[in-house]
């Protein structure tokens, strides 16, 4: 063979070969839409009809989402101080298992009706220390 016969295969096995291993286009997708919807168009506020009652604020949960309520007492969750506050006992609240009472100064106890023993700030949960405070 001679020599331009053979740089004309060499040239077209490179050329096809370069074809052979080259990646196909990948697949575009569509976009994946967001997943928090965009701002709400404002409506014009209206005005409170003279006459008509504004609508009452959501009633306060009677319990706890994270908290069983206590065994058998009347009480209601104070969101605000973190425990249940009995209905039925002045300054008496109850947040797991464990009864607190407040009487000038702090105690605590297992049960609704004592014995009561003395504790301190650091012995209530955070929101009782905030509303009573010492």
């Amino acid at each position: 063979m001679n020599a331009l016969a053979r740089i004309t295969i060499i040239t077209l096995a490179i050329g096809l070969s370069a074809c052979a291993v080259q990646q196909p286009e990948p697949t575009r997708l569509p976009p994946i839409p967001p997943s928090q919807p965009g701002p709400k168009p404002s409506t014009p506020a209206t005005p409170a009809k003279p006459g008509v009652p504004a609508k009452p604020s959501k009633p306060v949960p009677r319990t706890s989402a994270s908290f069983a309520p206590p065994p058998g007492g009347n009480s209601h969750w104070d969101q605000k101080l973190g425990v249940y506050v009995l209905d039925d006992q002045p300054d008496t609240f109850y947040r797991q298992r464990t009864y607190y009472r407040w009487n000038n100064g702090w105690s605590r106890s297992i049960s609704p009706n004592g014995p009561w023993e003395e504790t301190n700030i650091h012995g209530v949960p955070a929101g009782l220390g905030k509303q009573y405070g010492q």
